[in-house]
């Protein structure tokens, strides 16, 4: 039967696929619009099965805050190749999985991927579909969210990192003060409590080795190496952290000024390869 250019854009208009990719699923599907998208969802799956050993570690993340500035998302969709990172139509998926994701807020990747992408795919099937168009590994690698009585959120240049911080109150720029201090000085945790056992084991032991090597007594070790450990906490915890925009103030102590005695209460960050 005949095709008409109609029916191809039609097509596109239901799935997002190329003209020529909607083409040849109709011309294969013998004009039946349901049948063609089988076709794309089948042609999506071989691509996926051929490429799933494959490394994508580059993508688009997209950070997104609610109206209310009470919760907030990050989706990290990731593919094989910059060329296809940089592509409008990629981000504008990525952005469209986001807002879908700030929308219905699931608890879990696993919800996210289940839910409705569009009238013709879910969001696991929109993403094999477009695996084989594009003919790269396309996949959701992280899914975070924050919720809070502030939050908000940053996104680095070229969508490569992004981060979400939550305080306790105050306005939203201060919470994207504290985005961007997330973003900028990659802390291990909120806090010393936040911070793994096997974390602080590792970073006793880097400082025990240290001070035997400079020859301390060895009654003194121990209390030098939780000195260290104390500045490890400085560096590398969000509140203690010296705050980038003013480094004679913590985070904690920022926070705190800016809205009577506020706290931090969570962060995200996601980047590319992490």
């Amino acid at each position: 039967m005949s095709i008409t250019a109609a029916d191809v854009n039609k097509l596109r208009q239901m799935t997002g696929a190329g003209m020529m990719d909607c083409k040849k699923a109709l011309t294969e599907a013998n004009g039946d619009f349901d049948d063609a998208i089988d076709v794309l969802r089948k042609q999506g799956q071989k691509v996926a099965a051929k490429r799933a050993d494959r490394d994508a570690t580059e993508g688009a993340v997209i950070a997104l805050i609610n109206e209310s500035n009470t919760r907030g998302i990050i989706v990290s969709l990731n593919c094989e190749t910059d060329f296809v990172a940089m592509n409008d139509r990629f981000v504008d998926i990525a952005r469209k999985m986001a807002a879908l994701a700030l929308a219905s807020f699931p608890a879990s990747k696993d919800e996210l991927l289940a839910l409705k992408f569009d009238d013709s795919f879910s969001v696991a099937e929109k993403l094999i579909e477009q695996t084989g168009l594009i003919g790269e590994k396309i996949e959701i690698a992280y899914y975070e969210t924050l919720e809070g009585s502030v939050v908000s959120g940053y996104i680095h240049s070229g969508s490569k990192l992004a981060t979400l911080a939550a305080i306790s109150a105050g306005v939203p720029e201060t919470a994207k003060d504290i985005a961007m201090q997330a973003a900028a000085m990659n802390p291990v945790g909120l806090d010393r409590s936040s911070v793994s056992a096997d974390v602080i084991e590792r970073e006793l032991e880097i400082a025990r080795d240290l001070v035997r090597q400079e020859g301390k007594p060895e009654e003194m070790i121990e209390r030098i190496a939780q000195g260290k450990l104390g500045k490890f906490y400085k560096d590398n915890t969000l509140v203690e952290q010296d705050f980038i925009k003013d480094n004679k103030l913590s985070v904690a102590a920022y926070v705190a000024a800016a809205s009577a005695g506020a706290t931090v209460t969570g962060f995200r960050r996601v980047g590319l390869g992490v």
